[in-house]
């Protein structure tokens, strides 16, 4: 598995995998947008790797989100088979939705757990950007199927850390 990995804080606070659907096709509607094969093969490289973290004791209880657009939920699948958990939709993680309300969302739950997210960009890079700096419009921007790993004591604005970025090796 080829991925690029930067990381930068490594603790055992809550985590938050905030992850963009692997690659898909065009078309319309855009909440029906299929993967491309390409992107059924990111999805399941994300997945494999994701997989063997869980087998190396990492991500501990996690819980799968999906955005209900039909490319999120395909790569959540994939993660899903992986990790066999079982894919749960959120709807207020699609393209378009606001940050601030993952971020209210996020505080309103009441379990210490890692969560991941598959959602979409702008959302995915806006939400990154609203954790780590505690603003919108200054998060990182994501390749399909690449994650990033947040971790914070408590999920406020601007209060996580990034931990880690990956993606899988375009070629």
């Amino acid at each position: 598995m080829n991925n690029r990995r930067i990381m930068m804080d490594e603790d055992d606070t809550n985590t938050l995998l905030i992850m963009r659907h692997a690659e898909a096709a065009g078309g319309v509607p855009d909440a029906e947008r299929r993967l491309t094969p390409r992107g059924a093969q990111q999805a399941e490289q994300m997945a494999a790797w994701l997989a063997g973290r869980v087998e190396q004791g990492e991500l501990a209880g996690l819980r799968l989100l999906a955005s209900p657009y039909r490319r999120a939920q395909q790569t959540a699948q994939a993660v899903g088979r992986a990790l066999n958990v079982t894919v749960e939709t959120l709807g207020l993680i699609t393209p378009e939705d606001d940050p601030r309300e993952v971020n209210e969302w996020l505080l309103a739950q009441p379990e210490r757990r890692t969560w991941l997210l598959v959602s979409h960009m702008p959302l995915v890079g806006e939400l990154s950007g609203l954790m780590l700096e505690g603003r919108l419009g200054c998060g990182p921007g994501f390749s399909p199927a690449a994650i990033a790993e947040l971790k914070a004591d408590v999920w406020a604005s601007g209060c996580a850390t990034l931990a880690g970025f990956f993606q899988p090796e375009l070629r």
